[in-house]
């Protein structure tokens, strides 16, 4: 290693007097040299945590039915200094709905922009994109109105166009209500299917992920006596490969391990308590292992969940959606995230809805939303997304 300053320095005193430097002058050097090197560790540092603030993801904040608790949930998470570590969080919404639940504890300042570009991601700050300026008697907490309905439609269509654009990195959705969706007159059953349409995905798949358990949708918003009429084998085979292919690039597993749920109790019984096991569900699992898929089933779905909470496997594939979501907020009901599955563009939801009844209360739980925050940063790190 070549010498230091310093040591240059002590090497061409002792050339000039033939003697070691004065014990005085020895530790006036020794400490200059000692701050000098603490300075550039500080610079290197300080140089260090500059580019990864740089780096940090936009990620995109829809937030939902402004009469849910969409807002106040948003104003609660980004009140917590840790999501601006992660990433520039900007909200897509109404700056009166904000601004009802900005308290005397959380952050005061909103701070309208335009473009994603423009977001600092500090904390204390809310970056706003208004997409809608609501009069006030639309956003009375509790109480839906079809122009809010309008509005979270607005704010949803805004940031999937500015993620498709490469603007974003990901888009994290609030709660709507599916009803009002429909009466704004947006014929979808919720979110996913909005967002598909917008981009143009025909293969797209619900989970819904926590630590311990993540549980992909065959079926998803449908009574339950359509389900048997709605299952088939290319359905069942599509939700396998796209779960898979999303657990390898979006949750970074290299083999990832899937099982099956039966639809019946006992996984039919060899026929006697329904046939759609042996003639849909288990095709479905040999044409996706014949195409290199580690996959199981059909398993009864009494005792699979607990195999799969165990570490058994790292997904499991349900028939429908009590079926999957049952176990699922058991085990994660304040801290699950609902990821979309086979979109060109990343998106993550709370696992929640807009929870009418406890709106204005400020008793909302902002946990599903910093988890949705966090995975959504998460996928696009791992599909090296980076807006």
């Amino acid at each position: 290693m070549p010498p230091s300053c310093c040591e240059f320095m002590f090497l061409f005193l002792n050339h000039l007097t033939d003697v070691s430097p004065s014990p005085n002058l020895s530790s006036i050097l020794r400490r200059a040299c000692s701050g000098a090197a603490e300075d550039g560790t500080r610079k290197e540092k300080f140089d260090r945590e500059g580019s990864n603030l740089r780096k940090r993801p936009f990620i995109g904040i829809t937030m939902g039915d402004p009469a849910g608790i969409g807002p106040e949930i948003i104003v609660k998470a980004l009140s917590d200094p840790k999501i601006y570590d992660l990433c520039r969080p900007l909200v897509f919404g109404d700056r009166g709905a904000l601004k009802l639940c900005v308290g005397k504890k959380r952050i005061p300042a909103i701070r309208e922009i335009t473009h994603s570009s423009e977001a600092q991601g500090k904390p204390g700050q809310i970056d706003l994109i208004a997409v809608c300026n609501l009069e006030r008697g639309v956003l009375t907490p509790g109480i839906p109105k079809v122009e809010g309905g309008m509005a979270m439609v607005d704010c949803i269509v805004t940031a999937v166009e500015m993620a498709k654009r490469n603007e974003l990195s990901a888009v994290v959705t609030c709660p709507i209500s599916k009803s009002l969706m429909q009466q704004a007159g947006h014929a979808y059953e919720g979110h996913t299917q909005l967002i598909a349409s917008l981009t143009r995905c025909e293969d797209y798949v619900m989970m819904l992920a926590g630590e311990k358990l993540r549980v992909a949708l065959v079926t998803i918003h449908c009574s339950l006596r359509e389900v048997p009429l709605l299952l088939s084998k290319e359905k069942v085979y599509k939700t396998i490969s796209v779960t898979s292919r999303a657990l390898q690039q979006d949750f970074g597993l290299r083999n990832p391990r899937i099982a099956v749920a039966a639809l019946n109790p006992h996984a039919g019984e060899e026929g006697l308590f329904g046939k759609e096991e042996e003639e849909v569900i288990r095709p479905a699992i040999q044409k996706a292992k014949a195409e290199g898929h580690q996959v199981e089933g059909p398993f009864p779905a009494d005792s699979l969940f607990f195999r799969a909470a165990g570490g058994e496997f790292d997904a499991v594939v349900a028939m429908y959606h009590d079926q999957g979501l049952i176990p699922l907020k058991l085990l994660h009901f304040s801290d699950a995230v609902n990821v979309t599955l086979g979109l060109s563009i990343v998106r993550t939801s709370v696992d929640h809805g807009t929870a009418y009844d406890i709106a204005g209360k400020d008793i909302a739980d902002p946990s599903s939303l910093k988890s949705a925050i966090r995975m959504a940063v998460s996928i696009a790190k791992n599909r090296g997304k980076s807006a």
